[in-house]
């Protein structure tokens, strides 16, 4: 029994969400793949809650989309099993988000001390690898800065000249330029507060970003019970 009335528009409504979910879902998925390659490019590994964070966002991305489906099919079909199984699993991925959110502000420090420790560590690598090299060249030159707290980081590297800095320091980076530097010629704030500073404020952004999409989600949950209640009675008058 289709339904009628009121419910007409409350379905429409529905639609309109759900398609916000599959490009919230999207967003998810990218904004989760984009911070993966930012953390592996920052030098931040292991298991540790910021470098899982990512994982989170692209598993609740891609089970969004899929719930975003059902949802479709049930409301598509005024099927009452699919659009129970909508609310209540669109409900888990709230939880989850809310979960996210929280994390995302708790751990907010996390980040830098975690990125404080793999940066200092490179550094230290920085003269056996050469991949090494290439990241943290990358992100000295990126982010104007110049090791850990400052320039002079680099004096207690073993294996590097202590009147020597990467040229990646330099203002104008050319060839040996970082060989009997001048203060004035490179780069002499760290790198541990330019970048961990960018880590955290994006992880707050992600984590607001979360808890917005959880709130048209709550939207999605109240529209979906009256469609599941509108299903039901139909089934009922029958």
């Amino acid at each position: 029994m289709a339904v009628e009335g009121g419910m007409k528009c409350v379905k429409f409504l529905l639609y309109v969400l759900l398609l916000a979910f599959c490009a919230c879902a999207v967003g998810l998925i990218a904004v989760g793949v984009g911070a993966q390659l930012v953390l592996r490019q920052t030098i931040v590994q292991g298991a540790t809650p910021g470098s899982l964070l990512p994982v989170v966002i692209i598993a609740v991305g891609a089970f969004l989309f899929l719930v975003a489906f059902v949802g479709c099919c049930g409301a598509c079909k005024e099927n009452y099993c699919l659009m129970v199984t909508f609310a209540i699993f669109l409900s888990l991925i709230m939880l989850v988000e809310v979960a996210v959110a929280i994390a995302g502000y708790v751990f907010r420090d996390k980040v830098m001390s975690e990125f404080n420790k793999d940066f200092r560590q490179q550094m230290q690598n920085y003269p056996k690898n050469n991949h090494t090299v290439s990241i943290v060249d990358r992100m000295q030159e990126d982010f104007k800065c110049c090791g850990a707290a400052n320039y002079t980081d680099w004096e207690s590297i073993p294996l590097m000249p202590k009147d020597r800095v990467p040229d990646s320091c330099c203002i104008n980076v050319t060839q040996g330029c970082g060989i009997s530097f001048k203060v004035k010629e490179i780069h002499e704030e760290g790198c541990v507060q330019k970048i961990g500073g960018w880590l955290r404020s994006n992880v707050l952004v992600v984590a607001a970003a979360a808890l917005g999409i959880a709130f048209v989600e709550v939207l999605g949950i109240i529209f979906a019970c009256c469609l599941v209640k509108s299903i039901r009675s139909g089934y009922e008058v029958m």
